[in-house]
Parts: structure tokens; C-alpha cells; sequence
């Protein structure tokens, strides 16, 4: 009878947990745009519907402030009817990039002014010519890597945007805010969007990938813990290459290693070593010698990151889980039936 009872304990316990790993019920699929122009294509749409995707993060324009300008908007995206003609059941999200050394520059003046531009823009941007509605929306999503010393500006911002707007406003969360809240503040926004990507700065280690390396991630998803807001999930789905010549950094280009077998061989994990002088696209000049860093995610690792986040991370019974971006690129890389799985996995 003991021997049952403590089987019925463990049996019980161990569900217990399972359930509490796996709260997500509902998986709303979602994908960030974060290109300066937009242009779905008719593929790009047809794998949207088949994937069932339902919101869309569409990136508007960037903010960053100078001394003859004041804060100014770059790298604008002005959408069409057009390329929304066949979204009909796509939620759009207006989405913006601020970078965080504005706020040493800015008072809570000039801030009521920016959060003024930043609403205009964004009306001015959902309509077309002749006031033709482009997409509505319910929610505006700020995207900014704020510290310490900017926050109390950051926050005041951003209340300033959801008074002026009255809309939902949502903001990007990196890890080290969300592991130290108690330092980095919470930020006043209806929910938060969880950045599992870039966790190391692209040229500070070379033996690491800095899109996502799972030590890092466990580092900050150390524990399993509630975070004070709404929480969604976005996950890394992207790959850049680093090209170096004569061991100094060159740039940062848009490449994968399929892209250049033909011209370059492994050498260590990652890393390749041009063969020949080479051309890629007609822009692009490689020397003999060049050393190139490929890097990119394979399903395998953004499943075990997946795992991570759900055993770590307390998210609620509906969740939105939004994939870091949408590209031509994206869907080469992996099958419809792999990124299906990083949606459902979250409610399995």
C-alpha cells in the first residue's frame, strides 16, 4: 500500500510539473519584417497562409537623435495597399527601432515631442494616399536596448506613446533585463516580447555563435521564474556571415555556408578560409586567404532553446511566438514542416 501511495505521490508530481513546463495552450504565429522596404512576394505570402501565421511585427522606421536634427526618423518603410491585398487575416503590428543613446540628449519635453512624431508617423504610415486604410491596428511595439541609466527616460516614453496613441503598446525584453528586473526596472507596456537571439556581440568572441549559443542562454535562463508582464517569445531564424582580410574585420554580409562551398573550405566550427579569388553577386570581391564566419542556427539547436525557454519561462495560456524575420531566405533554409515545429512545440 505505501509502495502504491508514493507511486501515486511521484506520478502525481511529475505531472504536476509537466503541466507547469507546458502552460501555452494557444500559439499565435507571428514574424518580425524588418526590412526597409516592403515587399512580400507572392511566395513569401503562400508560405505565410500554409504556415498559418497570423501577426506580423512590421518594422516602420528607426529613431536616433543628433545635435542639428534633434530626434530624427531613418530607414523608413512606407507600406501600400498593395502589398497587403492578399493579408487579409494578418494582424499588422507597427513596429519601431529607438536607439537607446537618445535618451541622454532628451528631456521629458523633447520626449512629450517625440512621442507626438512617433504616433503621427504611425497613422500617417497605416493609411495610403487619399486616407486609404493600409492595415489597422491595435498595438504598437517599441524596440530598444535600454540600460540602466536610460530607463527612467525609456519609461516615460513609452507611457507618453500609450497615452497619446490609446493603443496597446508592447515592448522588446532582452534577457539580462528580464533575468534582472529589480535592476533594469519593468517597463510600463501592456506585455513584452522575449528576445532569445543575439546574446553575444557579434565580434567579441569568435568561438561563439552569437546569434544563439545555449550556454549563453542558460545563463539567463538559469531558474525558472514569473516576469511581471504578458510575456511572447521571439526566436532567431536569420544567419549573417563575417568576412575578415588580413585578420581584420571587413563587414557583415548576407550570407550562409551553402552560399559559399564553391569557393571556400571549412576549418574549424563556423569558420571557413577563402580557396580562390572569387565573386559573389557581382558586388562582392574575396581574396585568397579570406577568412569567413558563417553564422547560423539549425533546427536542432532552436529546438533545444525551445525547451530551455519552456522549462525556464513562465508564459501564459495564450502566447504569441514570433520568428526573427521573414525572408526569401528563411523558407530555403528550413522546411515548412521544421518551422512549424518552433510554433507547436510551445504547446506540446
Amino acid at each position: 500500500m505505501k509502495k502504491i501511495l508514493l507511486f501515486a505521490f511521484i506520478s502525481a508530481l511529475f505531472l504536476a510539473c509537466s503541466q507547469k513546463e507546458s502552460n501555452v495552450q494557444n500559439v499565435e504565429r507571428a514574424f518580425y519584417y524588418w526590412k526597409s522596404k516592403t515587399d512580400f512576394g507572392n511566395e513569401t505570402i503562400k508560405k505565410m497562409k500554409s504556415l498559418k501565421v497570423k501577426k506580423i511585427y512590421l518594422k516602420l522606421f528607426e529613431v536616433d537623435y543628433n545635435e542639428t536634427m534633434g530626434n530624427f526618423p531613418y530607414e523608413k518603410n512606407t507600406p501600400n495597399d498593395y502589398n497587403f491585398r492578399d493579408l487579409d487575416s494578418i494582424n499588422v503590428v507597427p513596429t519601431l527601432f529607438i536607439k537607446n543613446e537618445i535618451f541622454q540628449y532628451n528631456t521629458e519635453k523633447s520626449l512629450d515631442i517625440l512621442a507626438d512624431n512617433i504616433v503621427f508617423l504611425v497613422n500617417k504610415y497605416h493609411k495610403g494616399y487619399g486616407e486609404k486604410v493600409i492595415f489597422d491596428y491595435s498595438e504598437i511595439q517599441i524596440d530598444c536596448d535600454w540600460t540602466k541609466s536610460t530607463k527612467d527616460n525609456y519609461f516615460y516614453l513609452l507611457k507618453k506613446i500609450k497615452q497619446l496613441s490609446g493603443k496597446q503598446i508592447s515592448c522588446t525584453l532582452r534577457l539580462y533585463p528580464y533575468k534582472y528586473p529589480d535592476i533594469m526596472g519593468v517597463p510600463p507596456v501592456d506585455k513584452a516580447m522575449l528576445m532569445c537571439y543575439n546574446l553575444i556581440k557579434p565580434l567579441s568572441n569568435k568561438d561563439k555563435n552569437s546569434i544563439l549559443d545555449i550556454p549563453e542562454l542558460k545563463s539567463y535562463l538559469d531558474k525558472r521564474r514569473s516576469y511581471p508582464l504578458h510575456l511572447d517569445v521571439a526566436l532567431p531564424v536569420f544567419y549573417w556571415t563575417q568576412w575578415y582580410q588580413n585578420n581584420r574585420f571587413s563587414g557583415l554580409l548576407n550570407l550562409n555556408s551553402a552560399d559559399i562551398t564553391g569557393f571556400a573550405k571549412p576549418t574549424k566550427p563556423m569558420w571557413y578560409e577563402v580557396t580562390q579569388d572569387s565573386t559573389y553577386q557581382y558586388d562582392t570581391f574575396f581574396k585568397k586567404g579570406d577568412q569567413i564566419k558563417c553564422e547560423e542556427v539549425d533546427t536542432a539547436t532552436l529546438t533545444e532553446a525551445i525547451s530551455i525557454i519552456k522549462k525556464n519561462v513562465e508564459l501564459d495560456k495564450n502566447t504569441t511566438i514570433s520568428l526573427f524575420h521573414l525572408d526569401d531566405s528563411t523558407f530555403k533554409k528550413y522546411d515548412n514542416e521544421a518551422i512549424s515545429s518552433f510554433y507547436s512545440s510551445f504547446s506540446k
